[in-house]
């Protein structure tokens, strides 16, 4: 059997990586890197880590405009699986790449499993919702995180044979990589002492808008009176804040971007985390640190119905409101939903290989 992963950007590796590994010996694999986003924060000791081979192949698209990057994945993938043809495409997640190989291995008549798939938010202004219902549409095998994707599924009218439900093959990455952080080695080199709040945002209705961009940072200004706020923070976003002429209390401390592993520590240190990711949103659920998310809607609920997740949308008076709950220590605790246990690369692993047998 041969398995063919597609990846675009930073997150697929953390998906693909339990997934190859449980797939080692099993099947010969190829991974294809779309070259949709590079990371220079992930160095080969990260890859080392997840234990996960260079690509075998970059298409080295780059960015662009939706239409105009996904139309040059199609274009520069279909004739990789016209000569590799493998039995399945494996795509993860919801970015361009996603859809977009999905696409073409279905109209090659390749068989195509989703990892991650039936998340949903409902709010299709947001290009990865429209990513996601393409291609769960027209994959041929599903596999999803948690119950609430197999409801969502079902409720589309989707095949429930096709729909396996393994758990969060994030959570297997995070088990394994958890050994390799150092959190007081990285709160050391940020001078960090005491307690603080983790900030990430990079949706653009948080950081695109000049008016909800100056809300939002004098709403972190105000909370860095109670605690020290830290906001790794990416360099289109800092120029978005140097355009709008802000500067940031002493407390409130824009730092460089951070790796994986320096992120995951600081998660693990941090009091609370405010964010707008949801693999953020993930993250802190299994590690038990409380999440305020800058979001209407979330395509992970499990997170705030059995998780650490709050939302709170545009509504900054909420967000200090949450911030103060937990600081005071009035937030309940969260649990970890089921089959986030490290195991799920195993179980799709598993679905593949009978797949590959019938």
């Amino acid at each position: 059997m041969h398995i063919l992963h597609v990846v675009g950007a930073r997150p697929n590796y953390m998906k693909v990586a339990p997934v190859h590994r449980a797939l080692a010996g099993l099947a010969t694999q190829t991974i294809v890197h779309t070259g949709q986003h590079y990371d220079v924060l992930m160095s080969d000791i990260f890859f080392r880590q997840l234990d996960l081979p260079d690509p075998d192949i970059n298409l080295e698209v780059g960015s662009g405009t939706h239409a105009a990057q996904t139309g040059q994945i199609m274009i520069r993938l279909e004739p990789v699986l016209l000569e590799r043809r493998p039995d399945f495409v494996v795509v993860y997640g919801d970015v361009n790449s996603t859809v977009a190989a999905t696409l073409v291995g279905s109209k090659l008549l390749i068989p195509t499993a989703h990892v991650e798939a039936g998340l949903r938010s409902r709010d299709r202004s947001m290009p990865e919702e429209i990513n996601r219902l393409v291609t769960d549409a027209i994959a041929d095998l599903l596999f999803t995180p948690s119950a609430d994707a197999d409801e969502n599924l079902a409720a589309e009218g989707i095949d429930a044979r096709k729909v396996h439900l393994v758990g969060n093959v994030m959570i297997d990455s995070l088990i394994r990589l958890l050994p390799f952080t150092e959190p007081d080695r990285v709160g050391e080199q940020l001078g960090i002492g005491g307690a603080f709040a983790l900030v990430t945002l990079h949706r653009p209705s948080n950081v695109d808008d000049p008016a909800a961009l100056r809300v939002i940072l004098d709403t972190l200004g105000g909370i860095s009176d109670r605690i020290e706020v830290v906001f790794p923070m990416h360099p289109r976003t800092r120029a978005r804040v140097s355009e709008i002429g802000v500067t940031p209390p002493a407390r409130l401390r824009f730092v460089e971007p951070l790796g994986y592993l320096e992120f995951l520590a600081l998660q693990q240190r941090a009091a609370v985390v405010i964010t707008d990711s949801g693999g953020i949103q993930e993250e802190t659920t299994f590690l038990g640190v409380p999440c305020i998310t800058v979001r209407t809607t979330t395509e992970r609920p499990v997170t705030v119905s059995l998780g650490t997740n709050v939302l709170v949308g545009s509504d900054m008076t909420r967000l200090c409101l949450e911030v103060e709950l937990v600081l005071d220590g009035r937030r309940p605790s969260g649990s970890v939903p089921p089959l986030w246990d490290g195991h799920a690369g195993s179980r799709i692993a598993s679905a593949l290989a009978a797949a590959g047998s019938v």
